[in-house]
């Protein structure tokens, strides 16, 4: 799909600053596919439609888990999990964008899981370090992208996963999952 079409249809799904976010996502996204040998365009088109669903409504949203046959736990979980793999089936029937590698990318962007191709990684940091993201441990990770894919993703796992345990939430065991088998990778 051409940029400017995704962009202008993802502009009538989101507030403005879920706009421009998505935005930062993206040239984020190109950088990284371009520095880690991931596929540009399929980069940009996950990045421009990762957060889809953000602001559909929860119920539409546990419906899809349910009647789709995804994981039932997801609904155990933070809502905020939910977009992604209920975005991904989404943006297959309302966009007609049918690229399975494009629709994972977006599927695990907020969770991970343990079999993340390059491009699924490359959306989650993007998501992570685009420029207008402001928080704590950011730069790090930030600065971790420009050496290594895997650690600067390592380092968000761990950034995230511990604010999860220090707010009392639970963590998805996919996460886990991401950040063991990043670790294991490393230890090679």
């Amino acid at each position: 799909m051409d940029r400017q079409k995704g962009l202008d249809i993802v502009k009538g799904q989101l507030t403005e600053h879920r706009y421009i976010h998505t935005c930062g996502v993206m040239e984020t996204a190109v950088t990284l596919a371009r520095q880690y040998g991931a596929d540009i365009k399929k980069a940009e088109t996950a990045a421009i439609f990762h957060d889809y669903a953000k602001f559909r409504d929860k119920n539409e949203m546990r419906q899809l888990i349910e009647s789709e046959g995804l994981p039932a736990d997801l609904l155990e979980y933070n809502s905020e999990l939910w977009h992604a793999p209920a975005g991904a089936i989404l943006v297959k029937k309302e966009t007609g964008i049918t690229d399975e590698e494009v629709l994972n990318a977006i599927r695990w962007h907020t969770s991970g899981c343990d079999h993340m191709s390059t491009l699924d990684k490359v959306i989650y940091l993007a998501d992570y370090i685009e420029p207008g993201r402001q928080f704590p441990g950011v730069e790090e990770v930030r600065d971790l992208a420009e050496e290594s894919l895997d650690k600067a993703l390592i380092k968000a796992l761990q950034n995230t996963i511990m604010f999860l345990m220090k707010k009392n939430q639970a963590v998805y065991p996919d996460t886990f999952r991401f950040y063991n088998k990043l670790v294991f990778e490393q230890r090679r």
